[in-house]
């Protein structure tokens, strides 16, 4: 008989290993020397080492799964547990032991991480929906639509949620973007409907102009063509191409008639040179009212210039663009100021832009708050995204404050 520190074998050939429970039968070996039987049990030995070391060296270096590492440690186990080698099986038991524990950490740093990752998931997917939400109320359309579209984009980079926080999240969501849609839709269909309703006018003032256009009664046809083009600027804009179609026809139908009166009343071009002097003087006083200091005041004088204005008659065709020009400088400053007064004393427009300015205030210092989180988190890369978007929001809110202080505060 022939034996060995963790091996024998009897007279028999049957081939034992020993363990700290005593031996254990490894098996039967008749086909040579004992030397040889342990030789062979202890190769099979040497194997299960080196697949303990490879499975070691697999769950260190790469991202092998805790349920694959964990089946392979059993079946080794099983192997190790069935003793069909010589060897020490104690020494590769504390080895696999060893490497359970370390997948099991492996597991919970990767639970932990995950539960991490989920968090700031749905931290991410909530800020989405809040802004979301914000802006279902804008009435910047084009700017609002687009950064919903740039919401959905990023929604779409973020991970799942678990299945009812992310339902009920993408409800939220979504609710918003429709409400957005809703209001959208709502506003163009009845700006389409304006202008609808603005082309139905102005092509009647476009008939009623072109009808006039061959007349002779000179006086109250000019009066008629005036009194349409009043009532073409308090239509309001058609579509577009229609807008310009219907001008087209409309201005080229006054300049029939009034090329026709022109030819008639060529023999008045003294009298209409005569009357150029005196609009050249009208202007003149007109633009003394630059700049406007005093609205009221200048409204009332140019009203009176405009009056006497009306009052001499034509001018020579081709001096008209030029003087027209001038005078229409000064109306056009005094709208400008009378605009500029009611925008300054507009209550609905001031509560308008003060509360724009609030809204923005208040997205301005969440997101400066959200950045300093990121920071103290140390995650530096959300932190540098949301500084980026800070920088648009604080550039909406410096031309919103802009804004306010043409309220006067």
């Amino acid at each position: 008989m022939s034996s060995e520190p963790w091996g024998r074998v009897d007279e028999t050939g049957t081939v034992y290993v020993r363990t700290a429970d005593g031996e254990q039968v490894v098996g039967s070996w008749q086909a040579g020397s004992p030397e040889e039987a342990l030789a062979y049990f202890e190769r099979k030995y040497e194997g299960l080492v080196v697949e303990i070391g490879l499975l070691e060296r697999r769950v260190r270096t790469t991202d092998l799964s805790a349920k694959d590492a964990t089946a392979a440690i059993e079946h080794i186990r099983r192997q190790v547990d069935e003793h069909h080698v010589v060897g020490d099986l104690e020494a590769l038991r504390k080895r696999l032991d060893k490497l359970a524990g370390d997948v099991e950490a492996r597991r919970e740093e990767r639970r932990a991480a995950k539960a991490v990752q989920a968090d700031e998931a749905r931290r991410a997917k909530e800020a989405l929906v809040a802004e979301a939400e914000e802006l279902a109320a804008s009435e910047q359309w084009r700017a609002a639509g687009e950064r919903l579209r740039a919401l959905v984009d990023t929604w779409k980079g973020l991970p799942r949620l678990d299945r009812r926080t992310d339902d009920e999240l993408w409800h939220r969501f979504s609710h918003a973007r429709s409400a957005f849609s809703k209001r959208r839709k709502a506003h163009f269909a009845a700006l389409d409907a304006q202008r609808e309703t603005a082309r139905q006018t102005k092509e009647k003032l476009v008939a009623e102009a072109e009808s006039l256009s061959d007349s002779t009664d000179w006086g109250p046809t000019a009066a008629r063509y005036r009194e349409l083009m009043a009532e073409w600027k308090a239509a309001g804009r058609a579509q577009r191409e229609a807008e310009d179609d219907l001008w087209n026809r409309f201005r080229g139908a006054q300049d029939v008639f009034f090329q026709a009166r022109s030819a008639v009343f060529a023999e008045r071009d003294a009298e209409q040179r005569e009357n150029l002097t005196r609009k050249e003087e009208l202007v003149a006083e007109a633009e003394k009212l630059l700049p406007i200091s005093d609205l009221k005041a200048a409204r009332a004088a140019f009203r009176s210039v405009n009056e006497r204005w009306e009052a001499i008659g034509h001018v020579p065709r081709d001096a008209r663009p030029r003087i027209e020009g001038r005078l229409h400088a000064v109306e056009r400053a005094i709208q400008e100021a009378e605009e500029a007064e009611w925008r300054r004393t507009n209550p609905e427009a001031r509560a308008r832009a003060q509360g724009l300015t609030g809204q923005l205030q208040d997205a301005v210092d969440k997101l400066r708050g959200q950045i300093d989180a990121a920071r103290a988190a140390g995650n530096n890369a959300k932190a540098d995204k949301l500084a980026k978007e800070l920088e648009g929001r604080q550039a909406l809110l410096d031309q919103a404050l802009k804004g306010l202080e043409e309220f006067g505060g």
